[in-house]
């Protein structure tokens, strides 16, 4: 009869007490196991501990550290027995890999291993300084321009060169994929379709046909215009390079729209996704479910009462806040221009709250999810989630409007909400005005009163 385990007391003796009930009947005879704790370099002990530790700040769950990313970890250390700073981060760490597949695991335990790996890669790398290791494949134009004349395509790729200076550094890749999707839409449409070889070919009514076409197809007024913006843009662009183009095509309007009043929320509806984010708070059970609801009732405030633009949350930054002057900087915005914003005690309280469960990432963005800067759709995700809960149907600029109607229906001057909100024109900020208007919603009311009285006086007479 097996004797009881006596209770692990240490991070270690959980290693050693789940490699000795490994299933080990499927390893090959006289494939290397992994060695026990006891064996280890001391140094790799602490930095085991200290990998736990990292996990769970970061907000990785509990049921995945202890039975996924730990063990991997572990078996990495009893595979190669030397000091954590000599492991090789693709050859040591593979061997953990191999011994999972030498045991015949299924592909799933396989898949979420390789993934604990990559986390304990990545752990590995911040402890020696080297970073996060960007695996984004750059955008090659070379792949996509088959066929189109060569001096197109150079000049598209300086022009995208040029736009590229006004585009912030967390969102090139991805502007860069945009400019190319729209800039090649067009131009296969001229060069295949209408035969425009040269700049010279292209005539009015190439692109009259464009626009024909685009409609037809089911396209919105708004995605043709901004076509036709780029495409006038770039002619321009042309212009300057020293190509001699026809005035008539600088010259063709964009399609009537109507011009689009900003959707906003009411203060019900403000006030039941407040409610929202204060339920999930309460209710997570578990730490890692509490420091996301932290995170998502944070990024919140910030998008209604900072009035903040989403990728400018996710960007958000230790060093740009000032929350003993109750104000934040949002650096490098759009148009690339810097501003102040301001927040009230409410959403100062939300934000510590936050930080104090941050956890420790490899740069110094606000907002963190498992150790790493957010993906792009988490804040947007969260949002809509606790939406779905209270029946409020929001998105991240919903509430940029939200900020500015209230913020105008209150009584703040218009030219401190342009300012506030980052608007380059004036004009950006009046159309929250005709949106919604309480100065001019209360004078008409109070004016059609007076008309209904004097009517009503006539009468009686």
């Amino acid at each position: 009869m097996m004797c009881p385990f006596h209770k692990a007391t240490t991070l270690a003796e959980h290693y050693d007490q789940g490699l000795h009930l490994a299933r080990h009947h499927k390893l090959p005879e006289g494939y290397p196991a992994p060695q026990p704790s006891a064996c280890w370099p001391k140094e790799n002990i602490a930095l085991y501990e200290k990998y736990r530790d990292w996990l769970l700040s970061g907000g990785t769950c509990e049921h995945a550290t202890h039975n996924i990313y730990l063990p991997i970890a572990g078996h990495v250390f009893g595979l190669n027995l030397k000091p954590h700073w000599e492991l090789d981060l693709e050859q040591d760490l593979e061997r953990a890999l191999d011994y999972t597949r030498a045991k015949q695991s299924g592909k799933d335990w396989i898949k979420a291993c390789r993934n604990g790996l990559n986390k304990f890669r990545r752990f590995l790398r911040l402890e020696r300084g080297l970073g996060e290791e960007y695996k984004v494949t750059p955008f090659d134009s070379a792949r996509v321009t088959s066929g189109l004349p060569e001096w197109l395509v150079q000049e598209l790729d300086r022009f995208q060169r040029l736009q590229q200076r006004n585009w912030r550094e967390a969102r090139i890749e991805e502007n860069i994929r945009r400019f190319w999707s729209g800039y090649l839409r067009m131009w296969r449409f001229f060069v295949e379709e209408r035969q425009v070889l040269e700049v010279v070919d292209l005539k009015r009514q190439h692109v009259l046909d464009y626009v024909d076409k685009r409609l037809d197809e089911g396209y919105s007024i708004t995605g043709v215009n901004k076509d036709l913006r780029d495409l006038r843009s770039f002619l321009f662009f042309l212009m300057d390079e020293g190509y001699t183009l026809p005035q008539s095509l600088l010259r063709i309007p964009c399609l009537k729209q109507p011009e689009p009043l900003p959707r906003y929320l009411t203060d019900e509806q403000v006030g039941k996704l407040r409610e929202g984010f204060e339920q999930e708070i309460r209710e997570s059970k578990l730490e890692s479910h509490r420091r996301l609801a932290l995170l998502g009732r944070a990024a919140f405030y910030l998008l209604w009462q900072g009035g903040m633009r989403l990728g400018e949350v996710e960007e958000l930054r230790l060093e740009d806040l000032d929350l003993g002057q109750k104000r934040l900087s949002v650096r490098d915005g759009k148009g690339r221009k810097d501003r102040t914003v301001y927040l009230p005690e409410t959403a100062i309280c939300a934000l510590q709250e936050y930080l104090a469960v941050r956890g420790e990432g490899s740069g110094d963005h606000v907002f963190l999810y498992r150790n790493a800067p957010l993906r792009k759709d988490l804040i947007r995700g969260r949002l809509k989630a606790v939406g779905d809960k209270v029946g409020v149907k929001v998105f991240p600029h919903r509430l940029r409007h939200t900020c500015a109607t209230q913020l105008l229906n209150a009584g703040c001057r218009v030219t401190s909400i342009q300012r506030f909100l980052g608007h380059k024109e004036l004009s950006s900020t009046m159309i929250y005005a005709k949106a919604h208007d309480q100065t001019v919603a209360e004078d008409y009311f109070a004016a059609m009163e007076k008309v209904e009285q004097r009517i009503q006086i006539g009468e009686d007479k």
